[in-house]
């Protein structure tokens, strides 16, 4: 079964992200491979499938049993192609599928709730890399597989400048992120600590891999914010109160790497807005910093 899926995932790899082959292949050697990995992929039986999804929900990891769903199925459905399977035991799956608690997409605290989110932070029981994590997702909103995947060839931080290539962008386009100086003070301070490795968040097993895609959220829950806050949130939470303050909506949504369907039109604001992003950035990151010393931001509103 293991060499299948292996191939499969060699196949499919090249179209997809590399935060995506990521995902797929950790998900792959922890939860799959182990329970079904070294049987003839002909002679898995559908209720081995049910019980191996089975254990992913009773941890209560819906979102990935529900991919590992998916994956069964197009795991399954290649060998039919191939011939090397007689049929796909995969399907339907879902039908006998735990029911998720249904939650907040992508949850966020207000503004105003955040210094308070930071100062449990500094107590947090996870290590600096993760902090250091939570703090830059904060200030720049980018994606957290943006960030996790990041080697530190894309960072100029002389320049306050990280450029994210279109390989790894979900709008397969370039994104340059400015970054405010708290921002570039965090990142030189992560230098230190894995500045000898590519990949500026490496895994705590296997430096060579990032860091796991539940790091962030799981310290976020370990502080008290399950259901309240997530890596991804922070995106919904500087769009909401910029917006709010007034900022040019397009200068926030080309900071959120939201891309025009007008493509000259995409390429003319990507030249155009970088210096007004890199002003509305450093006076978000300003904003957090008053707001946790507890001044008014309503001094920092920007008419745009």
């Amino acid at each position: 079964m293991e060499l299948l899926a292996r191939e499969w995932y060699d196949y499919n790899r090249p179209r997809w992200a590399p935060a995506t082959s990521s995902k797929v292949l950790q998900y792959l050697e922890s939860d799959i491979f182990p329970v079904i990995g070294r049987q003839p992929a002909s002679e898995v039986q559908r209720p081995e499938l049910v019980e191996l999804v089975r254990k992913i929900e009773k941890r209560e990891a819906f979102n990935v049993a529900r991919k590992v769903r998916q994956w069964l199925s197009q795991i399954f459905r290649f060998g039919l192609a191939k011939g090397v399977v007689p049929g796909n035991p995969a399907t339907d799956l879902d039908v006998v599928a735990a029911h998720a608690p249904r939650t907040r997409h992508h949850p966020h605290v207000s503004e105003g709730e955040l210094p308070e989110l930071l100062e449990r932070l500094e107590t947090a029981q996870c290590d600096i890399t993760s902090k250091i994590a939570i703090r830059l997702l904060a200030l720049t909103a980018v994606r957290p597989g943006e960030l996790r995947l990041a080697p530190w060839s894309e960072f100029d931080l002389d320049a306050a400048t990280w450029t994210i290539p279109a390989a790894r962008m979900k709008a397969r386009r370039p994104h340059i992120v400015p970054l405010p100086r708290q921002a570039v003070a965090l990142l030189r301070a992560l230098h230190e600590l894995t500045g000898t490795y590519p990949l500026a968040f490496p895994g705590r097993n296997n430096r060579a891999r990032p860091m796991s895609e539940n790091t962030v959220n799981k310290a976020l829950s370990t502080m008290g914010y399950e259901g309240r806050q997530t890596g991804h949130g922070f995106r919904h939470l500087l769009s909401t109160s910029l917006n709010s303050r007034g900022y040019n909506r397009d200068w926030i949504e080309r900071q959120l790497a939201h891309g025009d369907q007008d493509s000259i039109r995409d390429t003319y604001n990507h030249a155009n807005y970088l210096e007004q992003r890199r002003g509305m950035m450093q006076a978000w990151a300003d904003s957090i910093d008053a707001l946790c010393a507890g001044a008014n931001v309503v001094s920092i509103k920007r008419k745009a």
